[in-house]
């Protein structure tokens, strides 16, 4: 069995991520994947941090964050290198670190990240003159009338126009954004017909549920290049497909780099030597498999992934490595009385720390693994969904532990 510069584990988007930066840099990598990954479950939009001005706020956090360890010179460039590798699936995005792009949610409120697919730009809106709302015949959880009456909160002086258009989708029964998605893709002309019956003109703009195709901006360019109005996608419930686009991006950059993706894959253990790693231990249904390795990054997404568990309340653990977890001790600092309160959520903080190398430590500062990095929301600290940081950390943490 050949030995691995690096073997990640997790698919996730910090798996991904680091994944990507690592093979970018010459290195031998190996992903190791037990599920599907979380990412066709997101909006699509990276999130830094709930600022205006998210680079200048990241300063201010305290020396605990994760943040601060990663350091401002590998968030900014993360950032960028993200962008890269969407830009080479076709799948461009736009946004910088000094300031946040609204995005239109699928309830018609405006939602603000620092990193956005194009097709989900909103930015412009405030200086059109008529605003086209289009539903779907058969699409569920997309409602003209309610995101107009939302939106008109932020564009009161705005022209709006709800129509709804029948694209013949599966017979006439309801559809998911998804379904719709990837049954326009390469059939994307019915939808462009339609569109341009509205007789939109460059002064205003179409918002449209994320229906353009699952494969990077392939669907959009065919339906862009025959309007004149913009045209923007909004959120969606889950599953959604502007998050499929970015896995596809990150799967496609991946196999060109020779980086092996290994799905089924559930790690188990370590195989250590002192304080290093020097494998993996894969379950499987015949035997155990080894997969030696020089570093190791784990990306296990959190509580939220089974990257960290708690079968016993006060006691959680990370099942793989058995590294120690940060956890805000007592019931009355689990949770805050009310669940939509103004303050982090002491769950949500819940996590491994590590040292400045993303290297997991104990109680007492100490390094336990030196060639084991941990990324994503497997880091402990910060309350993630609160402060809206989740995507940036992910990215972020990625590059980091991936350079190292």
């Amino acid at each position: 069995m050949k030995t691995y510069d690096v073997i990640v584990i997790g698919g996730g988007l910090a798996g991904f991520m680091a994944a990507a930066v690592a093979a970018s840099r010459g290195q031998k990598v190996a992903v190791l994947t037990y599920g599907s990954g979380s990412l066709p479950l997101a909006s699509g939009a990276i999130d830094f941090l709930n600022a205006k001005a998210p680079d200048a706020a990241i300063k201010n956090l305290p020396a605990h964050h994760p943040y601060k360890k990663i350091a401002s010179k590998n968030i900014d460039a993360a950032a960028k290198f993200f962008c890269d590798i969407t830009s080479q699936g076709n799948l461009p995005y736009v946004g910088r670190l000094s300031a946040q792009i609204p995005i239109v949610t699928a309830v018609g409120t405006l939602k603000y990240s620092c990193l956005v697919p194009e097709s989900m730009d909103a930015s412009n809106l405030a200086d059109k003159k008529k605003i086209f709302v289009v539903e779907i015949a058969g699409l569920k959880d997309f409602y003209g009338a309610m995101l107009v009456d939302n939106l008109k909160k932020y564009f009161p002086d705005k022209t709006f126009e709800v129509t709804k258009i029948d694209l013949k989708l599966l017979g006439g029964r309801d559809i998911t954004c998804m379904d719709a998605a990837q049954i326009l893709t390469d059939k994307e002309q019915p939808l462009a017909n339609e569109l341009k019956a509205l007789n939109a003109t460059a002064d205003d703009a179409i918002i449209i549920p994320p229906i353009l195709g699952v494969m990077g901006s392939f669907s959009r360019d065919v339906v862009k290049t025959q309007l004149k109005a913009e045209i923007i996608e909004t959120t969606c419930l889950p599953p959604s497909p502007p998050g499929l686009r970015l896995q596809r991006a990150f799967i496609k950059y991946l196999q060109k780099a020779g980086v092996r993706i290994l799905e089924n894959s559930k790690v188990i253990r370590g195989v250590v030597e002192g304080k290093k790693l020097t494998g993996v231990v894969v379950e499987n249904v015949v035997r155990e498999k080894v997969f030696p390795a020089r570093k190791v990054i784990l990306a296990t997404g959190g509580f939220y992934s089974g990257g960290i568990v708690m079968r016993d309340f006060d006691n959680p653990r990370e099942p793989i490595f058995d590294l120690p977890v940060f956890f805000p001790t007592g019931a009355e600092n689990w949770s805050n009385q009310n669940l939509f309160d103004d303050k982090p959520q002491g769950f949500s903080m819940t996590g491994i720390l590590t040292d400045a190398n993303l290297n997991p430590i104990d109680e007492n500062g100490k390094v336990l693994y030196e060639n084991l990095h941990v990324v994503g929301a497997n880091l402990g600290g910060c309350d993630k969904i609160f402060e809206r940081s989740m995507g940036g950390i992910a990215i972020a943490s990625a590059y980091k532990g991936a350079i190292l």
